[in-house]
């Protein structure tokens, strides 16, 4: 006869914010209430108020999660020291590989909860904004005129953010030779092989995206 799961004496505010995670990349923010993460987490509804306010303070802790692992990321990955435009754009494709640098599931959640949200509606059109201008100011950085290097910058972002809307499943392998042909396509010129094998070996032996 299996036997209950015992609930645990104390649970961290990181437990209860790793939970709501869970419920929310799977089912939405519709899901991410207060009891269904207790029973989740075989804890009692009062356990939660040690560590948050309310829901809300809870929702905040998600949103500021993706800030700091999403659109931190690609601002820190867009300066770094590059010595060619194909070198800065490969540190920035790391983002679109490396789960431990860019959640693609958690941008997803947080785009679509934006749109019945006019707050992060705005929270999120200000990231984007953000994001596309460290993209740009990499091919500026590199010489390109301002107009290009909006519309190669926005090229750059809609062609990655469309893998993870469509839910394209590939190993990560797969995906870094493919990011190899699109940092050609976006800066217009081949990358060395030096730069390739570079990339390439920072992903070799990962698994799925």
């Amino acid at each position: 006869m299996e036997t209950a799961p015992q609930p645990r004496a104390r649970a961290t505010r990181s437990i209860w914010l790793d939970a709501a995670y869970d419920l929310f990349v799977q089912d939405g923010i519709e899901a991410v209430k207060i009891m269904p993460l207790a029973k989740k987490l075989n804890l009692t509804r009062t356990g939660f108020y040690w560590h948050f306010k309310d829901l809300a303070e809870l929702l905040s802790g998600l949103v500021d999660l993706w800030q700091s692992r999403n659109t931190g990321s690609i601002l820190e990955r867009c300066a770094l020291p590059a010595d060619s435009l194909c070198s800065a754009l490969f540190n920035l494709t790391d983002c679109w590989i490396d789960p431990d640098l860019f959640d693609a599931p958690l941008d997803l959640a947080i785009h679509n909860w934006a749109r019945n949200d006019a707050k992060l509606q705005k929270l999120v059109d200000a990231s984007d904004q953000a994001r596309l201008d460290a993209v740009r100011g990499i091919f500026l950085r590199f010489g390109k005129p301002p107009e290009a290097a909006h519309y190669r910058a926005l090229t750059t972002i809609l062609t990655q953010s469309g893998y993870y809307t469509k839910q394209v499943i590939e190993t990560r392998m797969d995906r870094a030779l493919a990011g190899c042909h699109y940092v050609e396509v976006f800066a217009g010129e081949r990358p060395t092989q030096q730069e390739i094998d570079a990339f390439l070996s920072r992903h070799r032996g990962g698994g799925f995206g």
